[in-house]
């Protein structure tokens, strides 16, 4: 029965969508491995010994860091969501919790949340519809959680026309029906 199962995109596909409105593409991203660490109290010092020997890195607030194998965005003081490939990393939770022992708690958020990549020549005519980030005004490696169409949603800048935004799973449809809305009236 098992070998029957097949695994589904947040957006309910058997493969991640893509979705081009004008010259904005919204591209679903089902490769992402996503976990959560924050430190437990009074040991940040040795998570961050851990971390640095796991090859994980600890941004600022506000801020994403770009690495191999993981990718790290500041969610909240002493705590980050780390994304790595998931055909290397399926298991990420359980690979970051023996990387950092108990110095970390650590979550696995791979089903919790959509992934979507956003691209376009100038991404803040889309943006400033849908959230109050000036997303013309803050540096690339900008990470945030903002409020995007009553969502909860995780915003990164990767550069002028390209983002990534993690948003509720459970939401995932209504989320790109706001994202195609505002692609619309902005191009």
């Amino acid at each position: 029965m098992a070998e029957m199962l097949k695994a589904m995109t947040a957006l309910g596909a058997n493969e991640p969508v893509s979705v081009t409105v004008g010259p904005v593409t919204v591209t679903e991203r089902f490769d992402v491995a996503l976990a959560s660490v924050a430190a437990r109290r009074g040991r940040m010092a040795e998570l961050g010994a851990a971390a640095k020997v796991a090859g994980l890195p600890l941004p600022g607030p506000a801020r994403f860091l770009a690495g191999t194998p993981y990718s790290t965005y500041w969610v909240a003081p002493e705590m980050w969501f780390v994304e790595a490939d998931l055909a290397s990393h399926e298991m990420i939770a359980t690979t970051l919790k023996d990387a950092l022992g108990d110095a970390a708690s650590v979550t696995e958020q791979t089903d919790a949340w959509v992934c979507l990549d956003l691209a376009a020549p100038d991404l803040a005519p889309l943006l400033e519809r849908l959230c109050n980030v000036d997303f013309s005004g803050v540096p690339d490696g900008h990470a945030t959680r903002t409020m995007l169409e009553h969502l909860g949603c995780y915003l990164i800048k990767h550069g002028p026309g390209a983002a990534r935004l993690y948003g509720p799973r459970s939401s995932a449809k209504s989320l790109l029906h706001a994202l195609e809305v505002a692609a619309m009236s902005a191009f």
